[in-house]
């Protein structure tokens, strides 16, 4: 549906198997000109292999900073807000080259600093910006990029308050786009006018994490001159992050999070942050306005209606700080859109695709066609390529032309015995109370009867089967008291090698599954304050007897409604329906499926009190809908138990996973 809008000056005069080819840049793609008119007396870059060349200087580039001008006051100081905003372009685009803008925002760039090496901003005595953090300027400003990092109100250099994925952050990052293409205005430290006389209008965003969520929430609000996005780990619901269904997962997110990443005096922002800690809502873990501003592209936001831009996502599905529904739910609703997408999925934890082990350099040259593809409008085959990359073990990835794949729906049901089979129990209930415990707690042992949990286990797979996409409970319910935390655990019992997510011990550089070693890789030029080089990463892996595949929580009396909780009535049975977190995970031959329902675990629902609900759940009207790949799971899948067969008891320990910390 966008196909004509991206062709207009697009630079047709481009194949994928061009082996050199020189373009001129200038007013002629502003216009929509012919590209292929030669003109010899402007700057040009260079374009071979379908891919813009390292033509210009990154060290003799022109570094600036500026102070772009909002609309917003967000620390409510009577002044509008300026958004600190550092740039590096080719010197040549002083003598007529034109060029589009990688923009960069971030609310880390001068507290926690960004990806696994920690870089932060750094300027010299004149104010003028000497270290871009991450490895954007110095591969793309040598290929004819302009890279434009933007510090999100109340951080760095910006004036104003954090409001933790407000509009006054979104503000910020949205004018440097209308900057870019004349709609705002930008001062030098003496107070003169800049202008972005070098830009052609169109401009990328990337990042990972919060910086993710500013790209997508930029393009939800559909701004022109928007052409691509590429978040990465990236946030689109705030309530998601620290909500499930009005189960808490954080209490004070806003307030810590707006705090630590401020390092102004901290009465500047106090009132603001009060603000912040009432609007979250804590006593109760509703969904309200204060979240809804906060829903940037998830649906029921309107955001994704109005996104324009091309979307690459990047995400892990081990992620247990920007869970996998943060872009699950927001890629479907891209593809109900048609908005042009490709999607790089990993088994890691919050995982930069930058870092994914074994990849690095696949990973840069995808960015690099993407954004020549979409900025410079240079034909070279990415849109052609399968949609997807999807990680399907600790070394292997595979490619797919969608996700999730084509999967049958297969409904798994707990028996009266422990076990979890195809066909409904025809009879009887079982109960359980809740009750805060480790997640290890609940997984082991499941032929045990234990008071805080429900397990079931089915028969051993007799093949492989692999779930892609995202779980459902359907459960029939009675509580002894108004409300229960309520939680299900998709489990593989069996023993395999996978990428260690539960391991983060920062101390030797190890992040979520992987580890950084002294080794360096190099992508693009460097200077002595401004270095190209980062560390490799390599795989983590750990074998352990079992391991949770998904992962789903809520409070029972937000079963219909994240904003009207109902309080059950004590002893009467309600139908309460709830998902998982979503996976693309492979069940190995041998191997047994668990569903485990239980009330509070302790790592997930860590702000969370046990309400001590004793839950009654009906069998025979109770199961767990997995979407499996291919064809259904018939009996046939599954081992027939012999008589004389040893009684199955299933793993006695499981590893702890760690509480999730969100400033990495």
């Amino acid at each position: 549906m966008f196909s004509s809008r991206w062709r207009r000056g697009a630079i047709t005069a481009i194949a994928a198997t061009t082996s050199l080819a020189t373009l001129a840049v200038g007013s002629a793609i502003a216009d929509g000109a012919d590209a292929g008119a030669d003109t010899p007396e402007r700057p040009t870059i260079t374009v071979a292999d379908g891919r813009t060349q390292a033509a210009f200087s990154y060290r003799d580039a022109v570094r600036e900073h500026l102070m772009v001008q909002l609309d917003v006051d967000s620390d409510r100081d009577g002044k509008l807000d300026r958004a600190g905003v550092d740039v590096i372009r080719p010197r040549e685009t002083d003598q007529g080259l034109k060029v589009p803008a990688i923009i960069e925002s971030s609310p880390y760039n001068d507290t926690v600093g960004r990806g696994f090496e920690s870089e932060k901003k750094a300027w010299d005595e004149r104010g003028r910006p000497t270290t871009f953090p991450m490895h954007y300027d110095n591969y793309f400003v040598p290929r004819g990029y302009a890279v434009v990092q933007v510090d999100t109100t109340g951080t760095a250099k910006s004036d104003g308050c954090l409001t933790v994925g407000g509009d006054s952050d979104v503000a910020a990052s949205k004018a440097a786009v209308d900057w870019l293409n004349g709609r705002a205005r930008a001062y030098r430290a003496d107070g003169s006018e800049a202008r972005a006389h070098w830009s052609t209008g169109k401009a990328g965003m990337v990042g990972k994490s919060f910086d993710g969520m500013l790209a997508n929430a930029v393009a939800g609000t559909g701004v022109d001159g928007l052409e691509t996005i590429v978040p990465i780990s990236a946030v689109s619901s705030w309530y998601d992050i620290t909500r499930s269904r009005g189960a808490k997962h954080w209490e004070g997110f806003s307030h810590y999070l707006s705090t630590a990443l401020d390092t102004d005096p901290d009465a500047k922002c106090q009132a603001v942050r009060d603000d912040l800690r009432a609007g979250e809502d804590d006593a109760t873990g509703n969904y309200n306005a204060y979240w809804h501003e906060r829903n940037h592209v998830a649906q029921p936001a309107p955001e994704v209606g109005r996104v324009k831009a091309s979307v690459l996502v990047v995400h892990t599905l081990n992620d247990q700080n920007v869970r996998p529904n943060q872009f699950t739910h927001w890629w479907e609703g891209l593809k109900q859109q048609g908005v042009p997408r490709k999607l790089w999925l990993g088994q890691y934890g919050h995982t930069d695709g930058f870092d994914f082990p074994g990849r690095r350099d696949v990973w840069v040259d995808t960015l690099h066609r993407w954004f020549d593809h979409w900025l410079y409008g240079i034909q070279n085959g990415i849109m052609n390529e399968p949609r997807v990359d999807l990680q399907t073990g600790p070394t292997t990835w595979t490619t797919q032309s969608d996700w999730p794949a084509r999967t049958s729906a297969v409904s798994l049901h707990p028996g009266a015995d422990g076990s979890l089979g195809l066909l409904p129990a025809r009879t009887g209930s079982q109960s359980f109370t809740d009750v805060k415990a480790s997640e290890a707690d609940l997984i082991t042992d499941p032929t045990t009867a234990k008071p805080g949990r429900l397990a079931y286990v089915s028969q051993p797979l007799t093949g492989q089967a692999r779930i892609s996409g995202t779980p459902s409970v359907d459960v029939r319910l009675a509580l002894d008291k108004p409300t229960s935390n309520l939680t299900a655990l998709l489990v593989d019992y069996g023993t395999d090698e996978r990428v260690d997510v539960l391991r983060n011990e920062p101390q030797n550089n190890l992040h979520d599954g992987v580890q950084l070693i002294d080794e360096e890789s190099c992508h693009g030029e460097s200077t002595t304050a401004d270095d190209a080089c980062y560390k490799k990463a390599v795989n983590v892996t750990a074998k352990h007897p079992v391991h949770v595949i998904a992962r789903g929580s809520l409070d029972a009396q937000n079963h219909a409604s994240a904003s009207d909780p109902q309080p059950l009535t004590p002893g009467q049975g309600y139908q309460i329906r709830w998902q998982t977190l979503p996976n693309d995970y492979v069940l190995r031959p041998g191997h047994r499926i668990g569903l485990v329902l239980a009330g509070t675990p302790a790592e997930y629902l860590y702000f969370e009190t046990a309400t001590g609900a004793r839950a009654t759940v009906d069998l025979p009207a109770s199961k767990i809908t997995i979407p499996v790949a291919g064809a259904a799971l018939t009996s046939a899948d599954f081992a027939t138990p012999t008589r004389d067969a040893a009684p199955w008891r299933g793993p006695s320990t499981a590893p702890r996973p760690p509480r999730p910390t969100f400033l990495r």
